[in-house]
């Protein structure tokens, strides 16, 4: 029996009065992050929510979020979190597909109300009961949380029941929901303090990766809870305010995205107390897509640490490889597999592929792998064999077993490190009443990687304009999605069955 909230509830036994969780001037410590999440659980017993349910949770970095998380968990639920920068129609999708019974939601802010447009899924989808706005206080139709008692004793289940669905759109098509175990969550967590020689109740994270992503909330979250780290929480990444952070909280471990790094270097001004930040980071994590060797070379220089760059994807909990910690790192490579997973590379058949840099699809084994794609069974039979899965990602190995990732699975458009799917844009732009067609692409883009361009074929005697378009779409789509450049063109080039060629598009 486990239950992942045990990283959270083992560090508040033997660490109650250190700093879990801090917010400008608001610092929690490890006792009132359990209480209130005991407070969380029941609320949600109060509520009918029984082991197994899905509860789901829109909420940016903010206490809130670990307090709501570990309290789903404590419940004996399994926990949904979702973007919060998804719009309604989007939220409602989610919340039918995974079933949820119970939705925590942020109120947000003026500039992004989260609670208008999650109140507006929720409304689309009968099957959920319960919303709980979280404002100042978590809002229920039946109280407030804070009105409930702070010990709960929490819900024992199997190693291998769900403990987490991560959505995720694979290569192509809507989201699916890649459920994560209690064991493959508590053993990724293990794995990255082995990984990263956390010291327990020493080192202190900048958190500034969404906990709602894969990355952060098992590499920032879990292995920091785990770790009793303090984490430092920024609700939206913004390089001025990180650097001030890791400046006044002695910030030992910072965990990014690359254009975060981009960012961090050109935020480190007159003024900034550069040696003070070397002094006390000792850790530098970076995922997402690979790094410029001109950005490893500044951080160490400037920073005096080494940039441990890692891959995994939500269906690997996510760690599958890293940079090994006591080598020099290869700029470009993905590292080599942490303790307990097995890489290979295979052809479209799933045999091996053995050769010294020939290219291959990642298959990846291990603790890692999640139980599958919830109520999809065909999509999981697709990407899972014999325990194995691909990733849909194309990569070489070169003669010491070092991998480096060559191509991104097909189609995807990585922008600003979220997963870009162009046929769930293409889908919705052909919604609208003057659009025809619509190809999307990726295109390069100096700070966010890669944006999001749309070429648009027009119904016949329509007329809009491509800004409109552009400004339609950010309606629309979460801000990571939506198209920033529409190209509006009389045809789209194709084969002669009619495919698109995309590669004819730029």
């Amino acid at each position: 029996m486990l239950n992942l909230a045990v990283l959270l509830e083992d560090s508040a036994r033997h660490h109650p009065d250190r700093a879990a969780v801090v917010l400008g001037p608001q610092r929690l410590t490890y006792a009132q992050v359990d209480a209130a999440a005991n407070q969380v659980a029941n609320l949600l017993v109060d509520h009918g929510i029984r082991p197994g349910d899905k509860v789901a949770l829109t909420c940016p970095n903010l206490p809130y979020f670990p307090v709501v998380y570990y309290g789903i968990l404590k419940a004996g639920a399994v926990v949904v979190p979702l973007n919060v920068l998804l719009k309604g129609r989007e939220i409602a999708y989610h919340l039918k597909d995974s079933e949820a019974r119970a939705y925590f939601c942020f109120a947000g802010t003026p500039e992004l109300p989260m609670g208008a447009a999650g109140r507006a899924g929720f409304d689309e989808a009968p099957g959920c009961e319960h919303f709980f706005l979280i404002d100042a206080e978590i809002n229920a139709d039946r109280g407030k949380a804070s009105d409930r008692p702070t010990t709960f004793a929490t819900v024992q289940r199997d190693e291998t029941d769900p403990a987490v669905i991560l959505y995720t759109s694979g290569t192509t098509g809507q989201a699916k929901g890649a459920e994560l175990s209690h064991s493959n969550l508590v053993m990724n967590a293990l794995t990255c303090n082995r990984l990263f020689g956390s010291k327990p109740a020493e080192d202190t994270h900048l958190v500034v990766l969404p906990l709602f992503h894969s990355f952060g909330s098992t590499v920032n979250m879990n292995a920091g809870f785990a770790s009793v780290s303090t984490l430092v929480l920024l609700p939206r990444f913004d390089a001025a305010a990180a650097v001030a952070v890791l400046q006044s909280e002695d910030v030992t471990f910072f965990a990014g995205v690359p254009t975060m790094y981009w960012g961090l270097l050109n935020a480190l001004t007159d003024g900034v107390d550069v040696d003070r930040i070397a002094r006390n980071m000792r850790v530098a994590v970076s995922g997402g897509s690979s790094l410029p060797v001109e950005i490893i070379k500044e951080v160490r220089e400037r920073l005096g640490v080494s940039i441990l760059e890692g891959y995994g994807l939500s269906e690997t909990s996510p760690v599958a490889t890293f940079s090994d910690p006591h080598s020099e790192p290869r700029p470009g490579s993905i590292g080599i597999p942490v303790w307990g997973v097995e890489v290979k590379l295979i052809d479209p058949e799933w045999n091996t592929v053995d050769g010294v840099d020939e290219i291959g699809e990642v298959a990846i084994r291990g603790h890692n792998i999640m139980r599958g794609y919830y109520n999809r069974p065909e999509a999981t039979a697709e990407v899972m064999r014999d325990g194995w899965f691909r990733s849909g990602d194309l990569a070489r190995r070169d003669a010491d077993g070092f991998y480096y990732i060559v191509d991104r699975a097909k189609d995807m458009i990585i922008r600003g490190g979220f997963n870009v799917y162009p046929r769930e844009v293409e889908e919705v732009l052909i919604t609208h009443e003057a659009v025809s067609l619509a190809a999307v692409i990726g295109v390069p883009h100096p700070s966010h990687g890669e944006e999001v361009k749309a070429f648009v074929i027009l119904k016949p005697g329509a007329s809009v304009t491509e800004d409109e378009l552009v400004a339609w779409g950010r309606e629309q789509m979460a801000g990571y999605k939506y198209p920033r450049v529409v190209s509006i063109v009389p045809s789209l080039p194709m084969t002669a069955t009619g495919k698109l060629l995309k590669r004819e598009l730029s």
